[in-house]
């Protein structure tokens, strides 16, 4: 199964969450919007979350995914 990969990333004076270029949602606050993309990237696993901060760098990355069980190995 493909990985959904979702982005925390400025836009103006806003920060937007998006899946590929796809505007998934928008707030004012980079903090609010962090902690909806955290749920999102949850909901939807396997999925990567990575965070840019004002500048557009990476600041920060997560993986979701379902752990195998029993454990692989």
């Amino acid at each position: 199964m493909q990985r959904t990969v979702y982005r925390v990333m400025p836009a103006g004076q806003k920060w937007e969450l998006r899946e590929g270029e796809r505007v998934v949602a928008s707030h004012d606050r980079k903090e609010d919007l962090v902690n909806q993309a955290r749920q999102t990237a949850r909901d939807s696993k396997p999925s990567q979350l990575v965070i840019h901060d004002g500048e557009g760098r990476v600041e920060d990355e997560s993986t979701y995914q379902d752990d195998p069980f029993p454990p692989a190995g």
